[in-house]
């Protein structure tokens, strides 16, 4: 018995990212008024822009040119995503009596991958700009496909994808496009010789303001502990987002049925993730497997109220939390794991 408190520290060590995203579901099923008022006032939407901003502070400027070696896969976990997640996510709503329930978990699958598969494949050691072109890509079909699709499943549904576009223009793109330019702007100066003359010992190859490059503040997003406060950052964010969308959650007697269909979904979802992953390299499988299995909740529930009202959107709360703890944990697996194994 004297053991059990060590088993769980050592848990807890091996996987932080898991043990923040439980905390965080526990305090926001526990205070639920205040934080639900900051998820309804765009809480959801500022915390997915920073969690983007701090990923991509970690993309390393190279990586975009292994994005376009990869461009196959990625094409593929786009197609999968916008044909035979929306297929599995209709048929097990079918678990779900009639009504705006049933309507919330089938939009399940229409959903492009999650903005925080980015982060977490980041922290599995994975190659966050195959995720993050994945996500662009699924997003991109979304936006295109989303309401053809819906109207073969309900010919009642309606949907105008002018505001998800503006939604993930303003969450997605922009801050994505600002970190990356950052990062790379950064990784520029530091690799450029001052004055002709190598940068000095202890310097860190980060040159001084005014020397003719960027700023010191930005020449030091190029460093390490720039990369880890970063990687911080974004666990916090994950962890923050989690706390906001189980505010949200409302359970009931019908929440039964629409969480065994949720979970058949995800297990479903990151079953055909490990296919895709197979035989990819360890990075390129960490990202395939984490964004083909992890739905954007928030854009659901999005397309949810758009396409049934309101109340179809609240199973997706329940789907967030699980798919943030999922991702989380995935995430500390394939670390973990990473470590044990030896290279190549």
């Amino acid at each position: 018995m004297s053991s059990l408190p060590s088993r769980a520290r050592k848990a807890l060590a091996a996987y932080p990212e898991l043990a923040a995203v439980l905390a965080a579901a526990i305090v926001g099923l526990s205070v639920q008024r205040p934080l639900a008022w900051l998820a309804a006032h765009h809480g959801i939407d500022a915390l997915l822009a920073l969690l983007v901003f701090a990923t991509a502070l970690t993309i390393d400027p190279a990586a975009p040119r292994r994005v376009a070696a990869a461009w196959r896969r990625v094409a593929l976990a786009v197609a999968l995503g916008v044909t035979v997640l929306p297929a599995l996510s209709w048929a097990v709503s079918w678990l779900v009596p009639a009504g705006p329930l049933r309507d919330g978990v089938l939009v399940t699958g229409l959903a492009p991958a999650e903005i925080a598969s980015v982060a977490t494949t980041a922290l599995a050691g994975g190659e966050a700009a195959v995720a993050a072109g994945v996500l662009i890509g699924s997003t991109l079909a979304t936006v295109l496909l989303a309401a053809p699709i819906l109207t073969l499943f309900v010919e009642s549904a309606a949907f105008s994808p002018a505001g998800v576009i503006k939604n993930l223009a303003l969450v997605v793109a922009l801050p994505l496009a600002a970190g990356m330019a950052l990062r790379a702007w950064a990784g520029v100066t530091t690799s450029r010789p001052q004055s002709g003359r190598a940068p000095r010992a202890g310097s860190g190859g980060a040159p001084r303001a005014g020397s003719g490059g960027a700023p010191r503040a930005v020449a030091l997003l190029a460093t390490p502990r720039a990369e880890r406060v970063a990687t911080r950052v974004a666990l916090a964010a994950v962890a923050a987002l989690v706390a906001l969308v189980a505010s949200e959650v409302r359970f009931s007697g019908g929440y039964a049925a629409v969480a065994a269909a949720l979970l058949l979904f995800l297990a479903a979802s990151a079953l055909l993730g490990g296919l895709l992953a197979a035989r990819s390299p360890r990075p390129v499988a960490a990202a395939l497997l984490l964004t083909t299995s992890m739905r954007d909740f928030a854009i659901a529930a999005a397309l949810a109220a758009a396409a049934f009202g309101p109340q179809a959107a609240a199973p997706l709360g329940l789907y967030g939390v699980a798919v943030l703890v999922w991702g989380t944990a995935c995430a500390g697996l394939l670390r973990n794991q990473a470590k044990r194994d030896p290279p190549g």
